[in-house]
């Protein structure tokens, strides 16, 4: 299960909601929960400098709960939460040429992987992330 979050009136939602559905069935993802919350850069810039210190908005933040030892377990897996800057990924799709649905997909798996505990410290853990989101967009049919 998880809640897609947008006080926005956003066309390409529904398909970036469709996208994430194929995706948990895909991934076998049952019994879980998490949140997708479309923002904007004013925000998305509150939390990276409260989370991570950095002083400036990105595209994408995840807060994976798994990763709190002290939170509380049951049967349904909380994940936790994605923000996404769709300033962000407004300018993003113009600077790579290419349709603001594939970035909102884009940095919808890439979040939910790192939710999943994917990560792009290392070199080797990059491509290991970057091949999966490829695989799951191409699949779902989102081209760049």
């Amino acid at each position: 299960m998880f809640e897609l979050i947008s006080n926005d009136n956003i066309k390409e939602l529904d398909t970036v909601k469709e996208f994430i559905e194929f995706v948990i069935k895909k991934e076998k993802l049952e019994d879980t929960l998490f949140n997708i919350i479309i923002t904007d850069n004013t925000y998305i810039h509150k939390l990276n400098k409260e989370y991570r210190g950095v002083d400036r908005p990105t595209d994408v933040i995840s807060f994976a709960l798994l990763d709190n030892k002290d939170f509380y377990e049951s049967d349904i897996k909380i994940l936790g939460d994605i923000y996404i800057s769709i300033d962000k990924a407004k300018e993003q799709a113009l600077e790579y040429g290419h349709s603001l649905l594939r970035e909102l997909c884009f940095l919808s798996i890439h979040g939910l992987l790192h939710l999943l505990g994917y990560d792009h410290v290392l070199k080797s853990d990059e491509e290991i992330m970057f091949k999966k989101q490829e695989e799951l967009l191409l699949e779902y049919g989102i081209k760049r």
